[in-house]
């Protein structure tokens, strides 16, 4: 099977050179190696060297030189507006603290449906949409913590709620993990202000 090793990114590589395309929701373009089959049944395996978030337009070169497109899927979500950009950035600021996955868009911002954060957004008197649209969240936080769930990073990082872990790959955590930090606390993010 032909295997894709390398990820182009979107807007640096030549149109002419794709040969398929593959439909991707966002929960399905975090990926390192999976076999793969495209619009055109072009069957590959994507095979990279670490983890990837793949966005739309990227492109998945095929070891023969040929490029698969990546295309962001149509998906559920919620899509919030502001009455302001001062709004809009008070919004932002209570999704990141709760460190959801969110598309921004210069005068929007995209998240998955949830209906607890919908009504929450609401409350802060903004207007949310139910809309079916691609989703191609902010790498950031989201890739980090998607890495933190996967155990694919090795290195001290600050939640910003009050401690800091250290993490390290093939490492258990725990109450007696003997890392010096204390396991007690909720990851739930629920900040009181």
């Amino acid at each position: 099977m032909i295997r894709a090793t390398e990820v182009l990114p979107a807007g640096q590589w030549n149109r002419s050179a794709e040969a398929d395309a593959i439909e991707l929701p966002h929960d399905g373009r975090h990926r390192r190696r999976i076999a793969m089959r495209g619009n055109r049944d072009t069957v590959f395996l994507l095979d990279l060297a670490e983890a990837s978030l793949l966005h739309d337009g990227d492109g998945l070169k095929l070891q023969d030189g040929r490029v698969v497109r990546v295309i962001a899927a149509s998906e559920p979500i919620a899509e919030i507006t502001a009455s302001d950009p001062h709004h809009l950035a008070r919004i932002a600021w209570h999704l990141g603290n709760r460190h959801v996955p969110a598309q921004i868009l210069p005068d929007r911002i995209r998240i998955g449906r949830d209906h607890v954060l919908e009504e929450l957004m609401v409350k802060l008197g903004a207007k949310v949409s139910r809309i079916d649209a691609p989703f191609d969240p902010e790498g950031g936080a989201y890739a980090e913590e998607t890495a933190h769930a996967h155990g694919h990073h090795d290195r001290a990082h600050d939640h910003h709620h009050g401690h800091d872990h250290a993490h390290h790959q093939d490492h258990e955590h725990g109450p007696n993990c003997g890392c010096g930090h204390d396991h007690a606390h909720d990851h739930g993010h629920a900040h009181k202000r």
